[in-house]
């Protein structure tokens, strides 16, 4: 990244010191915020470059410095627009081209807001530059935080966190959850834009060095954050890939279909395990939507799910659609299935935070105007409690599809006593590229709370995920598959579980004071005619 020379500054009443470069003309910035959004998205799943995290984030960075406000807030949602259409691209499988755009428009202009917060922070890092990484740091959280519950209850997708699978930043999880991965990612990129954005002469090499140093510990440094094994019993796991007929939005009417392949891939699991082919597991789980037909209501699906728990003489964790007795309204459930007794109505967990416009629609009467699909979306009523289940054997925190992107939803299942994690998803409405960007989300969730981990998908991907975020016996995508895998469970609580919301809400609140402390000194920039903002000496 090379900064123009003098000569180049767009004109104004007022020329930058001349330790501090001009701003990067528009045309150059616009430029800078594409390549930020595509870098950031090939970042994340199913690329998985995460080392380019950190230079999308110093990409964005250079084109907002010192610019006007709106400039800022328009480059960042170019950003935004650039990353989140590409990456949400699999929601119009099923929702068509509008609720695919409101989305990723809705995601980028919240990014757009961090745009506009690093062009509000200029004046504050031309003073004390070395405040960059730790500006550019606080500012991603924030946005993410936000990003994260609102509107609707928010949409975690794209966090910078998720990106970091196969990353040393990964570890660091263990610490300080998603938010503090995101933060060393975002300071690494900090660091890039303060080494890139200066003069070169003999007195800078100094600065430039702790820059280059500060780079290297943020991202080759948390490869040396230990990381606990799980120290409880090892207990042996199956997870049940049955496929559906046909993917698409028609999944919803194969709903006998794909409980019949659930079933059956049990029953041969069962004879595998008679025939010494497989070991004997001490539970079998189904993934949501294995069973569309409540077995609590239909007597025919209830004696299949019998039929298979018998077979192979363990629990089966289903994931049903339970009815209610309004027909508008379904329950999206795991609901635990002994093999003598049948559904143990006590060890159920509901699904709390239904995705809106998806699973229940707000708005109904106006989302009407925009999309004729969308009354196929019932009123999916939201769970009270934390997906905690005794199986007898071991206990399970249980979160269903995408639930597994919202920190709150994962650790509250952690403090109430899951042995191990898992997420029962349904990906046969959407693409193998979502099924690996959930499964980014379970690899995070695994180091930061010390758990072992399972994913168990309809059509894939399922796999089992251990406490260092390795990925075991991963399946592939729109096949019949039955992973059998044996977990440890329990461990000692990690940081990142023991102090919650704390790191988040820390940086938000850094952010917020850095940012109303910014305003004095903004008050002493002047505005060119161009759009440019400059710093009168001081």
């Amino acid at each position: 990244m090379t900064m123009p020379p003098p000569d180049l500054a767009e004109p104004g009443p007022s020329t930058p010191p001349p330790d501090r470069p001009a701003p990067l003309r528009l045309p150059v910035a616009a430029a800078l915020a594409v390549a930020a959004g595509v870098a950031l998205l090939l970042a994340l799943p199913p690329y998985d470059l995460w080392w380019l995290a950190p230079a999308g984030v110093a990409l964005l960075a250079a084109a907002v410095h010192r610019r006007r406000l709106r400039a800022g807030l328009g480059l960042g949602f170019l950003a935004g627009l650039v990353l989140f259409f590409p990456l949400l691209e699999w929601t119009r499988i099923a929702a068509g081209f509008a609720p695919w755009a409101l989305l990723s428009t809705a995601q980028a202009a919240v990014l757009g807001l961090a745009g506009l917060a690093g062009a509000w922070l200029s004046p504050v890092i031309d003073r004390w530059r070395a405040l960059w990484p730790l500006l550019t740091g606080l500012l991603w959280v924030a946005d993410e935080a936000l990003r994260d519950r609102a509107p609707f209850g928010g949409f975690p997708w794209g966090r910078i966190a998720f990106s970091q699978g196969d990353a040393p930043s990964l570890r660091l999880a263990a610490w300080g959850g998603a938010p503090l991965v995101t933060f060393a990612v975002a300071a690494a990129g900090g660091t890039l834009v303060a080494l890139a954005w200066r003069r070169w002469s003999a007195a800078a090499l100094l600065p430039a060095a702790g820059f280059a140093v500060a780079f290297a510990v943020l991202t080759a440094g948390p490869a040396a954050v230990p990381l606990s094994a799980p120290a409880g019993p090892s207990r042996t796991v199956a997870i049940v890939q049955g496929n559906v007929p046909r993917l698409g939005l028609d999944f919803n009417a194969q709903r006998r279909a794909v409980l019949d392949n659930h079933v059956s891939a049990t029953r041969q699991l069962a004879i595998d395990v008679a025939a010494g082919k497989q070991p004997q597991p001490d539970l079998v789980v189904w993934p949501e939507n294995s069973s569309d037909i409540d077995p609590l209501r239909n007597t025919d699906a209830a004696q299949e799910i019998s039929d298979a728990a018998r077979a192979i003489g363990v629990p089966i964790l289903v994931g049903a659609v339970l009815r209610t007795d309004n027909p508008a309204d379904i329950k999206n459930a795991g609901l635990l299935w002994m093999p003598v007794t049948g559904p143990d109505l006590t060890q159920t967990y509901v699904k709390q935070h239904p995705v809106p416009f998806a699973e229940y629609m707000p708005l109904r009467s106006v989302a009407r105007l925009v999309s004729d699909k969308v009354d196929l979306v019932k009123n999916m009523l939201a769970g009270d409690h934390a997906g905690v289940i005794d199986t007898g054997a071991l206990t399970l925190g249980d979160v269903i599809c995408f639930e597994v992107a919202y920190d709150g939803i994962v650790r509250d299942t952690v403090t109430e006593g899951a042995q191990i994690l898992t997420v029962q998803t349904n990906n046969a409405t959407f693409d193998e590229g979502e099924a690996r960007q959930q499964l980014a989300m379970v690899r995070l969730r695994a180091v930061e709370h010390g758990l072992d981990s399972l994913m168990v998908s309809t059509v894939g991907v399922s796999a089992f995920v251990d406490t260092a975020g390795g990925v075991h016996g991963a399946t592939a995508f729109n096949t019949a598959g039955v992973v059998v895998h044996k977990m440890s469970t329990g461990g000692t609580r990690t940081l990142a579980t023991r102090s919650g919301i704390w790191p988040e809400a820390i940086a938000v609140a850094l952010t917020v004071i850095l940012l109303v402390c910014a305003w004095p000194m903004r008050r002493r920039r002047t505005i060119t005619s161009t759009g440019v903002e400059s710093t009168e000496a001081r």
